[in-house]
């Protein structure tokens, strides 16, 4: 259940969760995230951001999004002290990787979430370790004074009111030498920006999340049928399957949007697929968030 509710940006709420009971939860690693089951039938994945490893209770930190799913507007809107929160995990495919001795951790806005129990981690193993924060504003800028309580000397801070601009990749990446394995975690643009800046040292290590879906690579048009609703859905190169069946049908069932947590996966009817997504797709599944036709149509169970 909740047991504290803050505001830590205008536009981002922190909750508290413990067991009902007391009890302890599951084990958890800087960089992990839970499922959360919300009352619309919603899914959705949020960080861990509290102390690292701490089992008495979870921290998340929720970003409310006018424009987007809806899954923010429910939690900021339903959750409050005492409501019961039902999840799944913790899960985590993003994690510090603690032998590697010279990291920079680059954070963009709620990105921030995963970021800090790493850079808490870090501090604690004795890591050479700096981070760069990018934001409009400190007052948007969750979490900011704990990043900053860690080790203030070793974070720069980038907002962009004070600085009068954006940063720039090379500005984001000023303390990254050919060895430094970089974390990142951001708005799509910082992420891709990032990615491409680091090429040139591919022996570095690259580690990232994303918090919304991954560009469409390589796509190609395709039509999807709806077998229930008899409707048939034009599928354009660069979007997503799901994204076109949130146009007709925003409660579609989706979560991570990055083919790794299996909530979108649907039944194939009729047709080939083109597998992209990390869960498990078995002969006769597709997961619509990342995976496509190979072919010109697919039928699937929806």
């Amino acid at each position: 259940m909740v047991t504290r509710r803050e505001l830590v940006a205008p536009d981002v709420v922190a909750l508290t969760l413990a067991d009902a009971e007391g009890g302890l939860l599951p084990t958890w690693t800087p960089g992990a995230h839970i499922d959360i089951r919300l009352a619309s039938g919603r899914r959705r994945q949020y960080s861990l951001c509290g102390p690292p490893g701490r089992r008495t209770d979870y921290r998340i930190a929720v970003r409310r999004i006018a424009d987007g799913g809806g899954g923010s507007i429910e939690m900021h809107d339903a959750f409050d002290v005492g409501s019961t929160v039902e999840f799944e995990g913790p899960r985590n495919a993003f994690y510090l990787v603690t032998d590697e001795r010279e990291v920079l951790f680059v954070i963009g806005g709620i990105g921030v979430t995963p970021i800090l129990p790493m850079i808490s981690l870090a501090q604690q193993r004795g890591i050479d370790w700096r981070a760069v924060y990018a934001g409009r504003s400190r007052e948007y800028m969750p979490l900011l004074d704990e990043v900053l309580a860690v080790a203030p000397e070793r974070v720069t801070v980038w907002a962009d009111d004070e600085r009068g601009r954006i940063a720039t990749v090379e500005e984001l990446l000023a303390d990254a030498g050919p060895a430094t394995a970089v974390y990142v975690c951001g708005p799509a643009a910082m992420l891709e920006a990032v990615r491409t800046a680091r090429d040139q040292h591919a022996d570095a290590p690259l580690h990232y999340e994303r918090f919304g879906p991954p560009p469409v690579v390589g796509g190609t048009p395709f039509e999807l049928e709806l077998a229930r609703s008899r409707r048939v859905l034009s599928v354009p190169a660069n979007r997503s399957a799901l994204d076109v069946m949130l146009d007709g049908d925003p409660t579609t069932a989706y979560s991570c949007q990055q083919g790794f947590c299996g909530t979108c996966k649907v039944r194939v009817l009729a047709g080939q697929v083109d597998r992209r997504g990390r869960a498990g797709e078995g002969e006769g599944e597709m997961l619509v968030c990342v995976s496509r036709a190979q072919g010109d149509r697919l039928v699937i169970d929806a």
